[in-house]
């Protein structure tokens, strides 16, 4: 007899279909969520916003008082379900996402509030053995994961090129609070008997995740000097730092392994087709490598070929992520890390990727409607202005998602300007390229 499911678990999953990431419908899903939410806190965890919200806002929408609602919000927080995130005088909630999110924060924590291998067991076969999940949540653009390139294997001339974004060690320096917790891979892994030697409390979170995660004891507060030293060990162990996907106020960097990571695991598996790379690539140098095969034995995506061992190793530099890891550990030197002809568009922060990927994922109505009265004007500029920033088709296709009249007189007046602009400066290139013209200018 096949698994039965209540009609609130039912509701909490197409609640999570809404966000851009989604959360396929499976029987193994439905067992994590028993396991994660009583059938209670499933109900009414379906019902709330997308976006982020009060304590007020949630006991009208579950028609209770409000110190009731605070209470059920704690508790939910004291899970890791929602991060709590005090915004002036105000305490705000938004459940957190799946990946990396809630999955990931119950693995971590190591008060038994979860049977952590009966969750790692449902997570590998969710995650690991099913098709669905990966793809999409991980397959989302932009991607929700980016690779920080290790600074030390920079050359001179990146060293001044290279912006504060891309450095993991700026990411500690600027971040208002840091917390270190378990590796939900690694220690996923141990539970299936395939997990590394690797080490495994090295979980990295910053800012108001952090926050959050430390107020609930899901992870450890440390200082910037203790989180150096974590980056720094795991860099000594050839890990690579892969954290979340934005430029300002990062949540997470987590130190990963080729062989238990989801996000590399992952990256291998589809084919290299996810935008994970950092704006760096490796190179060889052929007359000064000895063919050692060490910078293949390290690679943790396998971009690097030394299958014929009479021949030097070859790099995809298509595959290449551009971690460092390397470069770092070829003996001979003969390895650099090189810059990327184009620089790859990075969210400036979690609002802005939000919203591009639901766009991209034709879900975008899903957050402007489900939480509009939470709008304030400040955020529909900063709304508007990514919109505006988008190429014609994804302003059309945001209209799409929206019918909004609004937004479709602002696109036509915008792309007119834009389109008027456009003409006038190719004009003037036309004219100045003209052989005729170009005698006499």
């Amino acid at each position: 007899m096949g698994h039965i499911t209540s009609k609130s678990y039912l509701d909490l999953q197409k609640r999570l279909e809404k966000s851009p990431q989604g959360a396929p419908a499976s029987e193994s899903l439905f067992k994590i969520l028993e396991i994660l939410f009583t059938e209670k806190e499933a109900k009414l965890v379906s019902a709330l916003p997308i976006k982020f919200f009060t304590a007020k806002k949630a006991a009208k929408i579950w028609k209770v008082e409000e110190k009731k609602a605070k209470e059920i919000l704690n508790e939910l927080s004291d899970k890791g379900i929602l991060l709590d995130i005090k915004k002036g005088n105000e305490q705000e909630y938004i459940l957190a996402p799946t990946m990396a999110g809630f999955f990931e924060f119950s693995i971590m924590r190591t008060d038994g509030k979860f049977d952590r291998k009966i969750l790692s067991e449902l997570f590998h076969q969710y995650i690991n053995v099913e098709e669905d999940f990966v793809p999409r949540v991980l397959g989302l653009d932009p991607c929700i994961a980016r690779t920080f390139i290790q600074e030390k294997t920079l050359q001179k001339k990146h060293e001044s090129i290279i912006l504060d974004y891309e450095r993991a060690s700026n990411v500690i320096k600027t971040a208002s609070c840091i917390t270190v917790g378990t590796c939900y891979c690694r220690h996923k892994m141990e539970h299936k008997g395939k997990a590394c030697k690797m080490p495994q409390d090295v979980c990295l979170t910053f800012n108001n995740a952090a926050k959050s995660l430390s107020k609930h004891g899901i992870a450890k507060k440390i200082t910037k000097k203790e989180a150096m030293k974590v980056l720094d060990r795991c860099v000594e162990h050839g890990l690579v730092q892969v954290g979340d996907n934005i430029q300002d106020h990062v949540g997470w960097i987590c130190n990963c392994c080729g062989c238990c990571c989801e996000a590399l695991l992952a990256y291998k598996k589809l084919g290299y087709n996810m935008k994970i790379n950092s704006n760096f690539f490796a190179e060889i140098n052929d007359e000064k490598c000895k063919n050692c095969g060490v910078c293949a034995k390290k690679c943790p995506v396998d971009a690097i070929d030394h299958k014929d061992l009479k021949k030097i190793p070859k790099i995809s530099v298509e595959n290449c992520i551009g971690c460092g890891v390397c470069t770092r550990f070829c003996p001979t030197k003969c390895m650099k890390m090189e810059r990327r002809s184009e620089t790859k568009f990075v969210p400036k922060d979690t609002f802005e990727r939000f919203i591009v990927c639901a766009i991209n994922e034709g879900k975008l109505q899903n957050l402007i409607f489900d939480n509009f009265s939470l709008w304030t004007n400040e955020v529909l500029r900063r709304f508007v202005g990514i919109i505006f920033k988008l190429p014609p088709a994804k302003q059309l296709l945001a209209n799409k998602q929206l019918q909004s009249k609004f937004l479709a007189t602002a696109f036509k007046s915008h792309m007119s300007d834009e389109y008027r602009k456009t003409m006038h400066e190719k004009a003037i290139k036309t004219r100045y390229d003209h052989p005729e013209l170009k005698k006499k200018h």
